[in-house]
């Protein structure tokens, strides 16, 4: 894998809403509307995958649906228990080493993909102070010199993506 974008899921309905089960919470109808301009977004801006791969969970089902479709890649969406909520950095950074897609997007959730930042690029958890925020997008590569590590090329949060799909 050369570069990995990591996106967590738009905004949710709030944890411990009366009769939601945590593991079932959707999108808010704002969610659904600001993730919608994410994609567009990402977009115009012209970013490339071969693959998204996905929570399962609603919440970041949904945000890699509707980005995926933004980016005309509807079929190249996938979904894998390793990104559900529960998973933790490591878990999921020894996970990636066994994909072999060059342009991969993940959709999870925090704190474990915080945690993941810091991992891939200073091979701990705690050491790099990042908070991707609902959204909010982090975008690492990685060369033959660099591996097992990654360098952190860029981040943007949501607004700054948001204002991106009105270039398109």
């Amino acid at each position: 894998m050369h570069e990995l974008y990591i996106l967590r899921h738009g905004i949710a309905i709030p944890h411990g809403t009366p009769g939601v089960p945590e593991d079932e919470r959707p999108l808010t109808p704002k969610g659904e509307k600001r993730i919608k301009q994410v994609g567009r977004g990402l977009a115009a801006f012209g970013l490339e995958l071969d693959r998204i791969i996905t929570s399962p969970l609603p919440r970041a089902c949904r945000t890699a649906q509707i980005v995926a479709q933004e980016l005309g890649l509807t079929d190249r969406l996938v979904t894998s228990s390793v990104l559900s909520a529960d998973s933790d950095a490591q878990t999921i950074r020894d996970w990636l080493r066994e994909r072999h897609t060059d342009r991969l997007m993940i959709v999870g959730h925090n704190p474990s993909l915080s945690d993941l930042v810091g991992l891939l690029i200073l091979g701990e958890v705690g050491r790099f102070p990042f908070e991707l925020n609902k959204g909010g997008l982090a975008a690492l590569s990685t060369t033959p010199h660099s591996w097992p590590l990654f360098q952190l090329d860029w981040t943007a949060p949501a607004g700054l993506l948001r204002r991106l799909c009105k270039l398109k």
